[in-house]
């Protein structure tokens, strides 16, 4: 639903188009963006990441992502023609706070991803897409996320639009499967009983590994987040390429691998990396896309996804994550709303 009421509105379908009225910037100075940078923190960074991809590949403009709490600390170079998007589901994260007005005092144009009306960060920007998510009780960001990301494809739409860069046709067929996405995520959810099994044969463990690359990559290190924070696991995202590198050395029986192997342009790769998994012992959890049957047999467990658009399938593959890390934690008889040291806003350094 809340995916639904991020698009709703914005999206005209008859005469595909992106309207984002809370956007104050003119078409001039969205035309002179030479460069976007994005800013936030925990699962709003996570879900900033896959705006990076959004905002090179629909677009077109260079696009960087930043941890709000270190970017002020870099003397980072900006100017009227760099873009801030900062992403805060609350929009009262101090760092990101800080970090947006590091960019106001260099005068750089902002854009905030925000679920809150009238919080400090809608302030200091000079634009907002709100989430529309209504209130997120649980301290951990679900529902804000996969709203986050919607908005930041509404958002590389819109600037397309108006930069020149997207016309009407290629407009529909990014706007067509966007429509299809609050079914499809309905139908995940569908799933929740088999999620539910997978976490009671794991609940036990104490180490997980989530591998991933290209745009699933943020989903591997926002997964690993969730099953940190509500069940107390250690738990790594990794980018799948930099396994070699590390990581590997860390594979045995006892740490379970959760590898995202959609049939998309990173699928050879990934299963690559499963099998270096296998071949060292390691149980391989594999998220893929319906019917892959090749990956199947290599994994030891699947959990598929609906075939989607690639730009848009983050949030089919994040669902079961989410409710993968609910049933664990469950199983550990964890406070999911509350988990211990946590906040739902980190409002001091």
């Amino acid at each position: 639903e809340c995916i639904l009421d991020t698009i709703r509105g914005r999206a005209q379908f008859d005469k595909p188009a992106v309207q984002l009225m809370d956007i104050s910037l003119t078409k001039d100075q969205l035309t002179k963006v030479r460069r976007v940078v994005f800013v936030g923190m925990g699962t709003s960074l996570h879900a900033a990441m896959i705006g990076r991809h959004y905002m090179e590949r629909i677009a077109g403009i260079p696009a960087e992502v930043d941890n709000a709490s270190e970017y002020r600390y870099r003397a980072p170079i900006i100017g009227p023609d760099t873009l801030v998007v900062s992403v805060s589901q609350s929009g009262e994260t101090v760092d990101t706070l800080a970090a947006m007005e590091e960019a106001k005092r260099q005068g750089a144009p902002q854009i905030t991803i925000c679920n809150i009306v009238g919080s400090q960060a809608t302030r200091i920007a000079d634009g907002v897409v709100y989430t529309r998510c209504g209130l997120e009780i649980g301290v951990c960001s679900t529902k804000t996320f996969t709203a986050s990301v919607t908005a930041l494809y509404l958002l590389a739409c819109y600037l397309g639009q108006a930069r020149g860069i997207i016309d009407q046709e290629r407009m529909g067929g990014l706007l067509e499967p966007l429509a299809r996405v609050p079914y499809l995520a309905g139908e995940v959810t569908k799933r929740e009983a088999e999620f539910e099994r997978l976490a009671h044969q794991f609940h036990r463990y104490n180490n997980f590994l989530y591998l991933g690359r290209g745009i699933q990559f943020p989903v591997a290190m926002e997964g690993a987040l969730k099953l940190k924070e509500v069940s107390y696991i250690h738990a790594e995202g990794y980018p799948a390429g930099e396994m070699k590198h590390g990581a590997i050395a860390l594979i045995d029986p006892e740490m379970p691998v959760i590898a995202i192997a959609l049939k998309d342009e990173m699928h050879d790769k990934m299963m690559s990396n499963i099998e270096q998994v296998k071949a060292r012992e390691g149980t391989v959890i594999a998220l893929g896309s319906e019917g892959d049957e090749e990956l199947a047999a290599k994994a030891d467990h699947v959990i598929y996804v609906p075939e989607a658009s690639p730009l848009l399938s983050p949030i089919f593959t994040t669902i079961p994550l989410q409710f993968f890390s609910y049933h664990i934690a469950l199983r550990r008889g964890c406070d999911i709303d509350q988990p211990r040291n946590l906040a739902k806003t980190v409002t001091v350094e």
